[in-house]
């Protein structure tokens, strides 16, 4: 081996130089990378670039090349990515105060733009987390307080994704979707405060609507008694005799017939309240 090493010295190291030039000129792009070639600085091209609607496989993923020494390649993610806000207190346009966490989710669209300007998705995010709290706390500070805790937030979620995707477009980044992940009042003294706010106000809306039921009751109560007056009215004006006569049998049952049956009553058969049963109505 000594004899060999000796002989082909020169030819072993420059074949050793040839294959470490050879592995720094290839490179591998995974299908969820997007590979920027920068030369001396300036983007040169984009390996697996992300376009919408188009499959994995046949965007370019695979083996690549570069010039060792002047090529320099930064990887960046074709996934769609999160970042995450942190937990803020909100002030609604009616003053009221709320502790909001939320999150946005986005895809780089972009890689050139986000090189030059971050150099990279990490950095990206750190670019992106103080323009989402601002721009959440400037669309939440327009809401009222009742329509952040409701299905109307939905609307100011979808005003907060434009604006903070317009801001993300200078960093080649689209955001897909922002979110409240939770959304408390703020613990202590405010928060009980809000609570007896809500306490008193639900009280106060329950009063009105038993207030108002119980003027409709009487209303429809004193409908029904005059229709019934009035019914009665024509009854005894169509025939009087049999109007007199069903009030004498409503009067004999609710007497002989009462729950107390060991009562006696005493009458004179010619007493005036038994004429109905002299079979003459007088």
């Amino acid at each position: 081996m000594d004899a060999i090493w000796q002989q082909y010295k020169a030819w072993i190291v420059v074949a050793g130089l040839v294959l470490i030039g050879a592995l720094s000129t290839v490179f591998v792009t995974p299908e969820t990378e997007q590979a920027v070639i920068l030369r001396n600085g300036k983007p040169l091209t984009i390996v697996n670039k992300y376009r919408p609607n188009e499959d994995f496989g046949n965007t370019g993923a695979g083996i690549w090349y570069r010039i060792p020494l002047i090529d320099r390649v930064v990887f960046v993610s074709r996934q769609i990515l999160a970042v995450d806000m942190q937990r803020q207190e909100v002030l609604s346009r009616d003053q009221r105060r709320l502790e909001v966490d939320a999150y946005a989710r986005y895809r780089v669209i972009d890689p050139t733009k986000l090189v030059q300007t971050a150099g990279s998705t990490g950095r990206v995010e750190e670019q992106l987390r103080p323009i989402l709290n601002s721009v959440l706390r400037q669309r939440l500070g327009t809401r009222s307080f009742q329509s952040l805790l409701t299905a109307e937030r939905g609307a100011a979620m979808k005003e907060i994704k434009e604006g903070l995707d317009k801001e993300a477009r200078e960093y080649g980044v689209q955001v897909i979707d922002v979110r409240i992940k939770r959304a408390d009042l703020p613990a202590g003294r405010p928060l009980e405060t809000a609570y007896t706010r809500m306490q008193t106000a639900r009280k106060q809306e329950s009063d009105t609507i038993r207030a108002q039921g119980q003027k409709q009751a009487q209303i429809i109560r004193a409908e029904a008694e005059a229709e019934a007056a009035q019914t009665y009215a024509s009854a005894f004006n169509r025939d009087p005799n049999f109007y007199d006569f069903y009030r004498a049998m409503q009067s004999y049952d609710a007497v002989f017939s009462g729950e107390d049956n060991n009562s006696s009553i005493i009458l004179s058969p010619d007493n005036e309240y038994l004429r109905q049963f002299r079979g003459t109505g007088r």
